[in-house]
Parts: structure tokens; C-alpha cells; sequence
């Protein structure tokens, strides 16, 4: 059984994402600058103005999308993410 370009993503995205969601990292990783830049800069700046509130939010919306990409199958995950490039959710 052979494997579909960009599957191999998935398991390290989904990771990235539930550990390291609050950073972007998982966004970085897949290609997406713009949206990793927004995360990270939310988590930094918005974290010391919100004291925290910022990064809080960020992790929630990174550990939903690591349990997205690590949920869908294969071929949703690389059609959805790879190929189509959605960027949220």
C-alpha cells in the first residue's frame, strides 16, 4: 500500500500542533507562514498585553487543529491542508 504525497505530514503537524500549538510551530511546518506569523505574534504580543489571555486562546485554537489533522484520514488531510492550503481549522 503506497502512501499519499504529503500523509507523512500529518502525524508531526497534528503533534507540533496539541504541544506547541500556542507558537504556530504546526503552521510553519505545513507551509503556512502568514498564519504561523499571526499565531506566534498573538501568543507574544497579545500574551503580555492580556496577560496571558492571548496565549491561552492560541493553545486552544492549536490543540483543535492538531486533533483536526491527526482525526481526518489521509486522503482529507492532504486534500484539505496539502493541496487546497486551508489555512484555519
Amino acid at each position: 500500500m503506497s502512501q499519499i504525497p504529503g500523509a507523512e505530514k500529518k502525524m508531526v503537524a497534528g503533534i507540533l500542533g496539541i504541544l506547541l500549538g500556542a507558537l504556530g510551530i504546526h503552521k510553519f511546518y505545513l507551509g503556512y507562514k502568514q498564519e504561523g506569523i499571526i499565531m506566534l505574534l498573538v501568543s507574544l504580543i497579545g500574551g503580555a498585553v492580556t496577560c496571558g489571555a492571548g496565549v491561552g486562546v492560541v493553545s486552544i485554537i492549536g490543540l483543535i487543529e492538531g486533533i483536526m489533522y491527526l482525526t481526518k484520514t489521509d486522503e482529507d488531510f492532504v486534500n484539505t491542508y496539502i493541496t487546497n492550503k486551508k489555512g484555519w481549522f
